[in-house]
This record gives structure tokens, sequence and C-alpha cells, in this order.
């Protein structure tokens, strides 16, 4: 499974199944921020019809690792250190997210963000904390 090859798929340049499967689409990206959208299928409900809470802290996951990513273009992907999200209201349509990072080191970045209906009504906010991976040096 750790066979992928990088490809710009959905504005990643990287390859990120789960993601994809989601349908997440990155609609913007640079300088520490990130915006991305998802439309909502059924499978993605939770047993109230709304987008399962486990969706939208993946949003949020990928909106701010993402945006931290966005601030150094030698990196090659990012982990969750720790996150907290809280949850404000129900997702029933097209979930709009954005991320901002700022950078606190080397490795690590702290970034914020929330998701949006397409109302603006907000639904979620998070704040994280991410180490950027890089490229192993070629001997």
């Amino acid at each position: 499974m750790r066979n992928y090859k990088p490809v710009q798929k959905a504005g990643f340049n990287i390859h990120v199944p789960f993601v994809e499967h989601l349908g997440v689409r990155i609609t913007e990206r640079g300088d520490g921020v990130v915006r991305l959208w998802l439309d909502p299928r059924p499978e993605l409900a939770n047993s109230w019809g709304s987008v399962h809470g486990g969706v939208l802290m993946t949003l949020l996951d990928v909106a701010l690792a993402s945006a931290g990513r966005s601030l150094d273009d030698t990196c090659n992907g990012a982990l969750t250190v720790e996150m907290k999200v809280n949850f404000i209201a129900a997702a029933n349509g097209p979930v709009i997210g954005e991320g901002r990072a700022q950078r606190a080191g080397r490795s690590l970045i702290f970034s914020e963000g929330e998701l949006r209906s397409e109302d603006g009504t907000l639904l979620a906010k998070a704040t994280g904390t991410f180490k950027l991976l890089y490229p192993k040096p070629e001997h």
C-alpha cells in the first residue's frame, strides 16, 4: 500500500485514497491558506441524514494539514500531532472548508480553520498541530 505515486488529483499533489474516496476537492492553496469543498453523498451521512462528524473531522484535518504543507514546497506530507474540533451546526449540504497555518518551527505547524455551509453558516471549528514530512536525503 505504500507504493503510491504522487498525482495531481482534486488539487492535491499527493495520492490520498481516503480523501479521494470522500470526494474532497481543494479549490485554493497557497501561502498558508487552503480552501476545500465537499459535495456530500448519502453514504457519508449519519443516522440523522447530516454529514457524519468523522467526515467533518477529516475535512478539517485535511484543510489544516494542507495549509501547513502550503508554506513549504519541499515537504511531501504532514502528520497530525493533535487536533481539537468543535461541532457547531449540522452539515446538510455542500461543505466549504478553510485552513490557515502559522509556522512554529522547522517541522511543526499550528493551524486553525473552520467548515461552513454554502450560505456561510458556521458548522465546525478546529485547531491542530502538524509535523511536516520531508523526502529522505539520497546518498
